[in-house]
């Protein structure tokens, strides 16, 4: 009866009690079908992490190889420079497979085709440690390659859809930490694993981390795709796989000494024609496999052409400095390599100050700020002389390492503030293969800077004054990225960084005025 009030107490406060109280959650049962039960809710930290397992395998991966390459070269009784091919063909496979990722993530499901990367990868690892020649160890690495294409990209695409926007920038943070932890443990563990055991068990060491991973995956990764089934794009994978493989094979050549081959002039050129034929497939096809339309968002193009000039620095630095080292101060390999990690210290630090920094901060003046003061420090490592007191190198590759990450978590996180759900995947492919490239022509600039120095000068191996063009050549394409980002709107990616919603709560009082951020 209207205006009747139950008593709190008794029966009726009882119903009471039961109707306003929410419906308790029914107890899973098993399915008769059999099919697997949907995975249990996890935190987006928790799947940061998962992701992030993966990238330390990789990382572990290429960082420890590089060390057993003359080992595995006696081994196999063929020459040093010959294991090259070891590192090209898993950059080929790369360059080929990754603009596929986000569609196969889209048509399979992301758990599905990330938990089938890392499988993969696991099982070309094991296929490499059981390698008895060159070519059965080339074979391995094409499908490590095959894996590690998938693994990257669709993994990031996971956690992109797990976290929300507010999330994004600690997720990102939680992401790099394991990832950054290869760099700084790949070459004394190489070293330590190649001298005491055998070579054999740098590749068997990332069976264990695959096996837990594709675990973790089935747990605890929602099986996420896109609801519309779009055709695959085969046409554009063939053409952009065969632009990029040429592109790659051609750079990597370059850096190694053979830029006026014609070979290689061939590869590129025909890495040219073939990315011509496919950016006129692309602008017909309504989704193509590579899509240059998504340019037309504002944070992901500043984020790409900023990135592209940052990176070319970021892929020279890990191939000038251990050759200056050892070439220039006349350092053994081990001491250069106690060295040249400092910087992957700094930037293991940053991970854990980015989102502080970036909701302090926002992300242009990082970009801006943060790029000069990361820029110039590189450019700082021209003047590296043997006389530089220890302590002040240190210091220059640690506070350098911290500010080039911070620079490049704002790149890799506002990239996606604009990029609506459905454009994730393709944005992630996108992203993820301009990298590579430019990481990879950071050294193919710098090796060339390095090669026409020596032949300006007169002489036939490199010196301190080489090295030194060449980090200023590569540090002055780098420094156009905060020049770039200047253009960018100071309040871009506020959503992200939560840099706009901690200036607007501290702004509405009453007779007081706000500094602009």
């Amino acid at each position: 009866m209207p205006g009747t009030r139950l008593a709190e107490d008794g029966t009726s406060g009882c119903l009471r009690r039961m109707a306003e109280s929410p419906p308790l959650a029914p107890v899973p049962l098993p399915d008769p079908s059999g099919a697997p039960a949907a995975p249990r809710r996890i935190g987006t930290r928790t799947v940061a992490l998962i992701v992030a397992s993966s990238m330390l395998m990789e990382q572990l991966d290429g960082t420890v190889l590089a060390t057993a390459l003359p080992a595995m070269a006696h081994s196999f009784h063929v020459p040093p420079l010959r294991m090259n091919i070891a590192l090209t063909c898993y950059l080929l496979t790369l360059a080929m497979f990754i603009p596929a990722s986000g569609k196969m993530a889209d048509r399979y499901g992301s758990r599905t085709v990330f938990r089938a990367a890392i499988a993969l990868f696991t099982c070309g690892s094991i296929l490499c440690g059981l390698s008895q020649n060159l070519p059965e160890l080339v074979a391995a690495r094409m499908l490590q390659g095959t894996g590690g294409a998938m693994m990257s990209p669709v993994g990031r695409l996971v956690l992109l859809r797990t976290a929300s926007k507010a999330e994004l920038v600690s997720a990102m943070a939680w992401l790099m930490i394991p990832a950054t932890i290869g760099p700084i443990l790949g070459p004394p563990l190489g070293g330590f694993i190649v001298t005491y055991i055998n070579w054999r068990w740098i590749f068997f060491i990332n069976v264990p981390i695959g096996l837990v991973g594709v675990v973790l995956v089935t747990l605890f990764i929602e099986e996420m795709r896109e609801p519309a089934k779009t055709p695959f794009d085969v046409t554009g994978l063939a053409l952009s796989g065969t632009a990029l493989a040429c592109l790659m094979f051609g750079i990597e050549m370059a850096a190694r000494g053979a830029a006026s081959s014609p070979s290689t002039w061939a590869l590129l050129g025909g890495g040219v024609v073939a990315g011509a034929f496919y950016a006129r497939h692309a602008w017909g096809h309504a989704h193509p496999i590579l899509d240059f339309r998504l340019m037309r968002f504002t944070t992901f193009r500043f984020s790409v052409i900023s990135g592209a000039f940052s990176r070319i620095g970021a892929g020279a630095t890990p191939f000038l400095l251990p050759m200056m080292m050892q070439l220039g101060f006349g350092y053994s390999a081990a001491r250069s390599g106690l060295i040249t990690f400092a910087g992957a210290l700094g930037s293991l630090a940053m991970r854990l100050a980015a989102p502080g920094i970036l909701r302090r901060l926002g992300f242009r003046p990082v970009m801006v700020w943060i790029g000069f003061l990361a820029t110039g420090l590189l450019m700082m490592m021209a003047g590296f002389r043997p006389s530089w007191p220890m302590p002040a190198i240190y210091a220059v590759l640690i506070v350098g390492g911290f500010f080039q990450s911070l620079m490049f978590m704002a790149y890799n996180t506002i990239a996606y503030a604009e990029v609506p759900r459905a454009d994730m995947s393709a944005a992630t492919s996108f992203y993820t293969t301009q990298q590579q490239m430019m990481l990879s022509l950071g050294i193919a600039i710098s090796a060339a800077a390095l090669a026409g120095s020596m032949s300006v000068r007169g002489h036939a191996a490199p010196d301190l004054a080489d090295f030194s063009i060449s980090f200023l050549v590569v540090g002055g394409l780098a420094m156009l990225a905060p020049v770039v980002s200047m253009r960018l709107d100071r309040e871009a990616g506020a959503e992200l960084s939560g840099h706009k919603i901690r200036a607007v709560a501290a702004a509405p009082v009453a007779g007081t005025t706000q500094a602009a951020p």
